[in-house]
């Protein structure tokens, strides 16, 4: 089985976080981003990053470093967009995107995604135990690039508006709710350190 490619969004402002790069932050002594790259490497072939300034303080990473092509920051369907442009140009059918604030995401979300997507080839993550959906968390085919495209340029900024309107499966990952647990705040950092003691 040919595993696809994967694009990490950290083009987060992290105004909760008093900004900066979020993903940059130290967790165990390791970046969030780290942890996401050591969650994703077993389940994916290449990973890029998405995220916009100079690519240079990613450099440690070792990744291609992918930023918006539309301007003002349209937020992560744009990163989507850059990584369905990206693993077009890899000849892959598909990229799964993670939040790169994500350090607990769930071992088997690249082929769970694969097994519900359906004829769409579109799926997007949500808790087993509740309603709630993480659809920064999806498997995106390439062939939705102009869909996409055109649906930034006409002003959608909604991830779960632009999945639904292109029937995306929903991907319900049971025992999931530490995993889709997301670092927002600073007491969410030290939430997430006493979870990993």
């Amino acid at each position: 089985m040919i595993l696809p490619p994967a694009v990490i969004l950290a083009g987060g402002r992290a105004s909760r976080m008093g900004g900066g790069d979020k993903v940059l932050l130290e967790l165990q002594g390791k970046p969030l981003l780290g942890h996401v790259i050591e969650r994703l490497r077993p389940q994916v072939g290449a990973i890029a990053i998405s995220a916009n300034g100079d690519p240079a303080r990613f450099a440690g990473f070792g990744l291609r470093v992918l930023p918006d092509e539309m301007p003002d920051y349209p937020g992560p369907l744009a990163g989507i967009l850059a990584g369905m442009d990206w693993a077009a140009g890899l000849g892959a059918k598909a990229v799964i995107s993670a939040a790169g604030d994500t350090p607990f995401l769930p071992a088997d979300l690249a082929r769970h995604l694969q097994d519900v997507a359906g004829p769409t080839g579109l799926a997007i993550a949500a808790d087993g135990e509740a309603p709630d959906l993480h659809p920064t968390f999806g498997l995106w085919p390439v062939t939705l690039r102009d869909a996409l495209r055109d649906a930034l340029m006409s002003g959608e900024r909604r991830i779960r508006a632009f999945a639904a309107a292109n029937g995306a499966q929903i991907a319900r990952f049971d025992g999931s709710a530490q995993a889709f647990f997301n670092i927002n705040r600073p007491e969410d950092l030290a939430r997430a350190a006493a979870g990993l003691r």
